[in-house]
């Protein structure tokens, strides 16, 4: 994947808000530039408010990708599947984000940051975003969701 230049859309909640920052920063060290949906603090909010814009603009092309985050990352993930061309992958381990972009091209990755740690969440951020589409006998499934 092409780093310089691209734009990765980021959203979360307020479970999800220190992983995130982390992962700003990773991102930005990497020459990928970041669009920052929120939130922008710890304090409760609706994840939905924010996850519903980083599906719209990864729709409509404006980021190659997206990563949100929430305790769980079941609720962002739910969120951001209700768009037509969204695939997003709850993936906690490396294996599970690679096979999220080999085989179902995901285009938005959902992380749990309550049952990932620091290390292994920016290797599965680096594992999403360095894994191409296989395509092939995959593709004819992709169209079929």
């Amino acid at each position: 994947m092409k780093k310089r230049g691209t734009t990765i859309g980021i959203a979360g909640d307020h479970a999800g808000f220190s992983l995130k920052g982390v992962i700003v920063r990773h991102l930005e060290n990497q020459g990928f530039s970041v669009r920052d949906y929120g939130t922008f603090s710890e304090e409760s909010v609706d994840y939905p408010d924010f996850i519903h814009p980083l599906a719209e603009a990864v729709v409509s092309g404006r980021h190659e990708k997206g990563i949100i985050i929430c305790g769980s990352g079941n609720g962002v993930s739910m969120t951001a599947n209700k768009h037509a061309g969204i695939r997003a992958a709850l993936s906690w381990m490396p294996e599970i984000a690679r096979l999220a972009r080999a085989h179902n091209d995901a285009n938005v990755l959902a992380l749990p940051a309550r049952f990932i740690d620091l290390p292994q969440a920016l290797e599965v951020v680096d594992v999403f975003l360095n894994t191409a589409f296989e395509g092939g006998r995959h593709l004819n499934r992709i169209k079929k969701i």
